[in-house]
């Protein structure tokens, strides 16, 4: 990966929403659409866990979706679920340490944008690191959206892996708030991934805005 296709990857990752219907308590286009008024800059479609849509209902609630985005010109990710990516012509893919290994999720989708979570220096250790386009750091803090999220790791982790990768794009996730994101920032990522706190909002436009 180039310098400068990382820094404008860099930039398009700054305000990461995370979002699937079972997140939602209106309508999940709605929320996009207002989130993308507040200026959320990446999209990830994560329709997964109780509640969460399955079969027809959930590639075509992915569609609209990724229509919206498409129109917006926001990237559109899907996360593990590697059977939505050519049907909804994702832009990239997101994956865990429990999924697909990235070195086989490359040779899967060479072109499309591939990243990975990571928690700890073991994983580091034992993933394609070169194989992906960014690391999504975390849980930051404290999250009640995944039930098995791994242990916080904090700020510190996303200063860890900036040292460790000066030019490789970091997004901090798990428990990111208006309250907490600039100490995210500041600590070396290049972006914040939000579920709750956009979907849940009373005013999701200003709370994007003040990501």
């Amino acid at each position: 990966m180039g310098a400068e296709h990382s820094m404008n990857l860099s930039s398009k990752l700054r305000k990461y929403l995370v979002m699937g219907s079972q997140n939602c308590k209106k309508d999940p286009l709605v929320i996009l659409e207002e989130a993308i008024d507040g200026g959320i800059t990446a999209f990830q479609y994560r329709e997964k866990g109780p509640g969460s849509r399955s079969g027809k209902e959930k590639l075509d609630l992915g569609r609209k979706l990724r229509e919206k985005c498409k129109e917006n010109d926001i990237l559109f990710f899907i996360n593990d679920d590697l059977d939505l990516v050519e049907p909804l012509e994702a832009d990239g893919i997101h994956i865990g340490q429990d999924d697909e290994d990235a070195e086989k999720v490359r040779a899967l989708f060479p072109k499309k944008i591939i990243g990975l979570s990571v928690s700890n220096t073991e994983e580091v250790t034992n993933s394609f690191i070169d194989s992906v386009d960014y690391l999504g750091a975390g849980p930051i803090f404290s999250t009640n959206t995944k039930k098995d999220a791994k242990p916080i790791v904090g700020t510190a982790w996303i200063t860890t892996l900036r040292k460790a990768y000066p030019d490789l794009p970091i997004v901090g996730i798990g428990g990111i708030t208006t309250m907490n994101a600039s100490e995210v920032i500041r600590a070396g990522a290049d972006g914040v991934a939000v579920i709750s706190d956009i979907t849940h909002s009373k005013n999701i436009s200003r709370t994007v805005k003040n990501l």
